[in-house]
């Protein structure tokens, strides 16, 4: 059998397969659209809000691999694909998660005190050089999973208060921009790749079945669905001292 390499027409079947992930990767917008609809309703559901920003996650996390096995790189270098990932990551990870908490009231007033830092500094860190460490598999500083804390913030609040909440999202804005490196999960270095995503994945699901009883789901499931995030921040430490 032929190389499809080799194939005359393969090359522009190879361009409208990697433009296709450029606009897969652009339908995250979509998701963060209908996020901010819910998160305008007169009375917001926050639970609607993080069902569409988990299917812009999921887009995230499965657009990478495929322009990595498709190579748009070489096939669709007319559109910089890191540009819409970019711009949607910073909408869906930090922008509407953040809007959210301030929203819902998460924090104490006045809210800007707390979210203000984390704009900025998870903005900047999106246009910074070396932010994004592919070759060996890391972040560099804390990746803006605010989607993430946001979720956990929400649910901490409804047992515990805000102040806790409002001192997290200070510290983890300040490591936002500091010399400190998270891994990258689908370039973590090996053995362990397999291990964190498929670790992500059952952590992905156990947030999900939580989502319908949001933010009152049992405290038992919110001690519990720590343990990858735990496992996540040790193992990023651990993989350093290599």
């Amino acid at each position: 059998m032929a190389d499809p390499e080799s194939v005359p027409d393969a090359p522009r079947w190879y361009t409208f397969r990697a433009y296709l992930v450029h606009l897969y990767t652009a339908s995250g917008v979509v998701a963060a659209f209908l996020a901010v609809m819910a998160l305008m309703e007169e009375v917001p559901d926050p639970r609607w809000v993080f069902l569409w920003l988990a299917v812009a996650g999921i887009i995230d996390a499965t657009d990478g691999p495929l322009a990595r096995r498709w190579n748009v790189k070489k096939f669709a270098a007319g559109v910089q694909g890191r540009v819409i990932d970019n711009i949607v990551d910073y909408l869906t990870f930090t922008f509407i998660p953040l809007l959210l908490i301030w929203r819902m009231a998460w924090v104490p007033e006045p809210a800007l005190l707390w979210l203000f830092p984390a704009l900025l500094t998870s903005i900047v860190a999106f246009a910074r050089i070396g932010a994004k460490q592919e070759a060996e598999g890391f972040f560099l500083g804390f990746p803006s999973y605010w989607n993430l804390v946001a979720f956990y913030i929400g649910w901490w609040v409804a047992y515990y208060g805000t102040l806790v909440p409002a001192l997290l999202v200070l510290v983890l804005a300040v490591l936002t921009l500091m010399p400190v490196r998270f891994i990258y999960p689908n370039l973590t270095p090996k053995p362990w790749r397999g291990v964190v995503l498929w670790g992500g994945w059952i952590w992905l699901a156990v947030l999900l079945i939580s989502l319908p009883w949001f933010p009152e789901a049992p405290l038992w499931l919110f001690w519990v669905s720590l343990i990858y995030p735990a496992g996540y921040v040790v193992l990023s430490w651990w993989l350093l001292r290599d």
